[in-house]
């Protein structure tokens, strides 16, 4: 390769990069904290932080930016041993309160020995109560994991490790909502859920195994910043509105399958008591 290629290939990657805001990879430079300092330790000079949840408080950050469309993944390792009652999230959310948009991972501790429980939920245009929970399939306490979610014009998919465990499609031509008009920030916090996160508020917490810690690492996002150019959101060629990320691929339908018949534990398209006529996404191919 020459090197007046190379150099034009520099120069096109740092003007890819500029154009849709992508991958934040310092806490330091690219989120803030939102509540409870005192609780969060930046670790390894801020390529990697510790939440902590004890007696007097949770605790949470945010990216400095919002995002519209685009890609957002985290590296993370759960609270070990018993850890029922505690929720750690990590989502993406309008920060709009009459008409909200969010997409939620929420890690629900268990009693030591059991499985963690992850929850997902969609609002689009105000509209949330779309929850699904999984078991994982591994000790997320362990060690780091990757949690992923892929926002598009065409679905939202929210993957573990590469292994897509859950897929909502853009079906606002049938009249479902979908999230599209609002950008999103990146949030995470480590609270006391113990009224329904473990059982449904059976398992409570037990103080005396606190405080309580998450880790997080490896910090991406890709996407459009907001703010920043204006025509980024509808532009065809950003790589997440590409072919391959339009549906899920024949080896990402099978590992999906896969999870929702082995671990899937909930899904609200499927309980009756509560929506006795399923909601419009469920016939839709969510």
């Amino acid at each position: 390769m020459g090197h007046s290629t190379i150099l034009s290939l520099s120069f096109f990657l740092l003007a890819l990069v500029a154009f849709t805001g992508a991958r934040p990879v310092n806490f330091l430079q690219d989120f803030r904290i939102t509540w409870a300092g005192t609780h969060i330790k930046q670790l390894q000079g801020g390529s990697a932080i510790q939440l902590m949840l004890d007696p007097s408080s949770g605790c949470g950050f945010a990216s400095n930016k919002q995002y519209h469309y685009g890609r957002v993944s985290m590296k993370i390792k759960l609270i070990p041993g018993d850890s029922a009652g505690t929720v750690t999230a990590f989502y993406m959310n309008s920060d709009t309160d009459a008409v909200r948009d969010e997409l939620d991972f929420e890690f629900l501790g268990n009693r030591s020995g059991q499985p963690y429980t992850v929850q997902t939920n969609i609002y689009a245009h105000g509209k949330g109560d779309r929850e699904q929970r999984v078991n994982l399939w591994f000790d997320p306490a362990a060690d780091y994991h990757t949690y992923t979610i892929l926002w598009n014009h065409y679905h939202v998919v929210f993957s573990v490790d590469d292994v897509p465990i859950r897929e909502y499609k853009n079906n606002e031509g049938r009249g479902i909502p979908y999230p599209t008009v609002q950008p999103m920030g990146v949030y995470s916090t480590l609270w006391e859920g113990d009224d329904w996160a473990t059982r449904g508020g059976l398992e409570k917490i037990d103080w005396s195994k606190a405080p309580f810690y998450a880790y997080y690492k490896d910090f991406d996002i890709e996407g459009c910043a907001v703010p920043g150019p204006a025509n980024c959101a509808s532009n065809p060629n950003n790589w997440w509105e590409g072919p391959a990320y339009r549906q899920l691929s024949p080896e990402q339908a099978r590992k999906y399958r896969w999870v929702r018949a082995n671990y899937m534990i909930y899904d609200y398209c499927t309980d009756k008591p509560r929506y006795p006529v399923p909601p419009p996404e469920c016939f839709a191919g969510i």
